[in-house]
């Protein structure tokens, strides 16, 4: 696929994100997705394959939110496999505590399937806000 409609399958993922659906986004994770966190924080590391995302990233992740968690993007860039997103999540926790962080996105796709997600996030306001996922 080209980078049009490699854009064209992200918009559509952040489209639905911006109302609160991840169904899209989902729908979208090839079974040997990766997704990686850079950095020191307990939730930084290399989450692979779309079961251990889904049990071991999102549902500790989500289970902290107290309300319905957006994401909207501000900037969307395609260069061939590689689309780049500039976006701000926005979510109150059940502590109470907003958590409404900005992330850089670098998504790669293959054959319409997204196979890896870098995020570049503010990683103070991830530790100060989140309590840290079990160990791994």
């Amino acid at each position: 696929m080209n980078e049009i409609t490699n854009k064209q399958i992200v918009q559509k993922i952040f489209s639905a994100l911006a109302k609160g659906n991840s169904k899209p986004f989902l729908t979208t994770l090839a079974e040997n997705f990766t997704w990686i966190i850079p950095g020191t924080t307990a939730w930084s590391g290399k989450y692979i394959g779309k079961k251990a995302v889904q049990e071991t990233l999102l549902a500790p992740l989500f289970a902290q939110f107290a309300t319905q968690y957006t994401n909207c993007a501000q900037r969307i860039l395609a260069d061939g496999d590689h689309v780049v997103v500039e976006c701000k999540g926005n979510v109150t926790t059940k502590s109470g505590a907003p958590y409404n962080n900005t992330y850089c996105w670098i998504c790669t796709l293959q054959d319409g399937k997204l196979i890896e997600l870098t995020e570049y996030l503010d990683t103070e306001l991830l530790s100060r806000v989140l309590e840290a996922p079990q160990p791994r």
